[in-house]
């Protein structure tokens, strides 16, 4: 008789299969887990750039344009108006301080000074002869003053002689009361002469006051207008170069206007264009640096000026030593104007990015180098070449810097 024999249930062939079909199951829902809420992109790996997050040092700074200026520029204007008459030098020419230019003709200034000095001679002469008879008048006031002294002196000892004769009875009353009179009289005329001969000292020291007051202003007009004469020499106020001198001979040159510059050239400054942007954070004292022939050099900004002018506002820098040789002036360089001092800093190199996060995110690419994940980050200052990150990155990351426009809000980039 058969036995029947029970077939198993569990055999390793389904224990086997049931396992597989868990596990597949379990992979997939990990995965749809982790990708719940995600969206990805696939990206070309060879058309983004990226960058290395790194530990460095970090400066704040701005590339500013500049150009080369000679250290001073002193104009030269015209104080006096007039026709030229003759050009010693020409336009380009080193020149000694002093040194004349240009020598204008003027007619009526040269009249002017001739109607003056005339002038001036007529009041010198008259000054002088009313000196004279001041003090003619004043030697015959001493003059009469004397002889009354002289007078005076003999009437006196006639009247004590007179006085001792009527006393004896030998002159008439008559006689002796004349000559009494006649002192007496005499004393009152030394008294007023007395008095005159002290006015007419103050008034003849007042009038010698005034008139060389009066002598001394004529005088000085003179000068100016002897000055204004010697002004039609234009001469070279410093010592330096000798530019824009456009005047030729038989020109008007009208008084005020401009005739060329002179430009000292033993050191140059640099004047920069920095945009309005930066206005609040430029002073005196700060400090650049450009490259001239391979040698770097240091500037320092000696001037700003307020005005703002198409979006930019103007600094003159100097070097802190002596200025680059060779250097000429009118030469266009590249200023790195320092904004901050030097720090250790979390570094991204600067990208395209920056326009579409604002800084706020970057695409960071895994380890296996197939996948770049957005992750949030805070950004700090920058400058042309970096950025400073505060937060959400470690140096060796490498985060994708070149454009996002592309991208759009996927959270993932799958790199092929």
């Amino acid at each position: 008789m058969d036995k029947q024999v029970k077939k198993k249930k569990w055999t390793w062939q389904r224990i086997t299969t049931i396992v597989v079909i868990i596990a597949a199951v379990a992979y997939f829902g990990i995965e749809m887990y982790q990708t719940a809420g995600t969206s990805k992109l696939n990206v070309q790996s060879d058309r983004i750039l990226t960058d290395t997050v790194r530990q460095g040092i970090f400066q704040e700074f701005i590339p500013v344009t500049g150009v080369v200026l000679p250290i001073k520029e002193v104009l030269i204007g015209a104080i006096e108006g007039g026709r030229v008459e003759e050009k010693f030098i020409e336009d380009g020419t080193m020149v000694r301080a002093g040194e004349s230019i240009l020598r204008l003709s003027n007619p009526d200034l040269q009249l002017n000074y001739l109607n003056q000095e005339a002038n001036i001679v007529s009041q010198i002469n008259q000054i002088r002869s009313n000196t004279l008879l001041m003090e003619q008048q004043s030697l015959n006031l001493k003059e009469t003053a004397i002889d009354v002294d002289y007078r005076l002196n003999l009437l006196g000892k006639r009247l004590e002689r007179n006085k001792e004769l009527y006393e004896e009875g030998v002159i008439a009353e008559v006689e002796y009361t004349e000559t009494k009179f006649e002192y007496n009289s005499l004393v009152q005329r030394k008294l007023l002469l007395d008095r005159t001969l002290v006015k007419d000292s103050l008034s003849t020291e007042l009038q010698r006051q005034q008139m060389e007051t009066t002598l001394d202003l004529m005088q000085r007009n003179l000068v100016i207008a002897r000055q204004s004469l010697d002004n039609l020499i234009i001469k070279a106020p410093i010592g330096g170069q000798l530019s824009g001198l456009n005047s030729e001979l038989g020109e008007l040159i009208t008084e005020g206007s401009q005739i060329a510059q002179v430009d000292d050239l033993t050191n140059f400054k640099i004047r920069v264009q920095i945009d309005e942007f930066y206005i609040s954070r430029i002073f005196t004292q700060q400090v650049g640096s450009f490259n001239f022939a391979g040698k770097p050099y240091q500037l320092y900004i000696q001037k700003i000026y307020p005005q703002v002018t198409n979006g930019t506002f103007q600094a003159d820098m100097l070097f802190t030593s002596s200025a680059p040789e060779g250097i000429k002036r009118g030469q266009t360089v590249s200023v790195k104007l320092q904004l901050s001092a030097e720090q250790q800093a979390l570094l991204v190199a600067k990208g395209s990015f920056y326009q579409t996060t604002g800084g706020n995110w970057i695409y960071v690419i895994d380890p296996s180098g197939n996948l770049a994940r957005r992750r949030s980050i805070r950004v700090g200052q920058q400058n042309p070449n970096s950025y400073e990150v505060l937060e959400g990155l470690s140096p060796g990351e490498v985060v994708i810097t070149s454009s996002y426009e592309n991208f759009g809000d996927n959270t993932e980039l799958v790199l092929q």
